[in-house]
């Protein structure tokens, strides 16, 4: 696991993030090369600015820079959920299932990965995996009515269909 980055770092990486949100992916790499310059072996900086490349329609590049964020700190969720929003942004829906996971090993409790990851079940059909993601979700966030909802709504693709309403009432 890499050492974490110091504060004024810290503070870019958070904005690196940010700008990818706001898809101001320019202003993103300017900030990564910024932290990749006091710290070129920093995975997680390097996973986040191939994925800002990525949006970029730098494919291939993109690609490249997130395996060489996962080779350098291969314990990172960051890495991990990146290398599969890159595969998910491609449509490799099960390679992205597969980064996902690796990505819940070092962070089994991550809402984030969680919610994407059952996103890729359901639009693939995995339900008995839909069902146990939801049920993880909704247990570490009970108070939350839309995992409850989507929770039951995994039970009736099961079929398990007075389960599901019981959860309604």
């Amino acid at each position: 696991m890499a050492p974490p980055l110091p504060a004024k770092e810290a503070t870019l990486f958070k904005a690196i993030v940010k700008h990818y949100e706001l898809k101001s992916y320019k202003k993103g790499l300017r900030a990564a090369d910024q932290v990749l310059k006091k710290f070129p072996e920093h995975g997680e900086t390097i996973a986040i600015k191939g994925l800002l490349l990525n949006c970029m329609e730098k494919k291939e590049e993109a690609y490249d820079l997130v395996r060489k964020g996962i080779k350098l700190d291969i314990k990172s969720q960051v890495c991990w959920h990146v290398y599969g929003l890159l595969y998910r942004s491609d449509r490799e829906y099960a390679q992205a299932i597969k980064c996902y996971r690796g990505a819940l090993r070092h962070e089994p409790e991550n809402v984030k990965i969680l919610r994407d990851l059952s996103m890729l079940q359901i639009q693939l059909r995995l339900l008995p995996g839909f069902l146990e993601t939801r049920q993880k979700l909704l247990t570490m966030k009970p108070t939350n009515r839309m995992h409850w909802f989507t929770f039951a709504i995994s039970q009736q693709l099961m079929k398990q269909y007075t389960q599901a309403v019981e959860i309604g009432r």
